[in-house]
């Protein structure tokens, strides 16, 4: 059996040399890498005072059968900035025993991404995944583009698992997939050394 050259269900972690100060510090969760170019969560960054509480007074939940009162504890979970592209756009990273075939597409064996509002009616209603985080936007790549980002040594790759993805705190989650790889993160530098 030959690796995939394809990084989906893996992390991808930015250099400190990362011109792009959207992805300083980032670690993205990659949901799709073909020859057609690459679509990724950042997983580690908080957008500027949203909630999942506010998100859900901003688009009707409630369907038919009225009012829904979500937990406490899921009105403060913070939503991410997922990335640059379709910011508008809400996306859930979530466990893979929450699945609907026509509109969550399986990344991993325990992973998958939602981008209905009907995975949001079943979270608030206590019938959601067990674990998942909410983005807005994603971080997209064209045809060749991350791979040759990889290669110019912009991101490292490692393997992704559940805790890194949804158990740690959101500024923990770049040390942790640096000691992953048994990086010291403060033994990263952005200058490149000449012999």
């Amino acid at each position: 059996m030959t690796k995939s050259p394809y990084l989906d269900g893996q992390l991808l972690i930015a250099m400190p040399g990362m011109s792009d100060p959207r992805f300083d510090r980032s670690v993205i969760y990659v949901c799709a890498h073909s020859e057609q170019g690459a679509m990724g969560i950042i997983i580690n960054k908080t957008a500027p005072m949203m909630r999942f509480g506010d998100l859900l007074s901003q688009i009707d939940i409630t369907g038919d059968e009225g009012a829904i009162e979500p937990p406490q504890e899921l009105l403060e979970m913070p939503v991410l900035f997922g990335g640059p592209v379709e910011q508008g756009r809400g996306f859930v990273l979530h466990t893979s025993d929450y699945f609907t075939a026509d509109s969550s597409l399986p990344v991993a064996e325990n992973i998958a991404l939602t981008a209905t509002v009907d995975i949001l009616r079943a979270m608030a209603k206590g019938e959601g995944p067990q674990r998942a985080v909410l983005a807005l936007g994603y971080a997209g790549w064209a045809p060749g583009q991350l791979e040759n980002e990889i290669q110019l040594n912009g991101w490292l790759t490692c393997q992704a698992d559940e805790e890194l993805v949804f158990g740690l705190d959101f500024d923990e989650r770049y040390g942790a997939a640096l000691r992953k790889l048994k990086i010291d993160p403060a033994m990263l530098s952005s200058d490149a050394g000449h012999a």
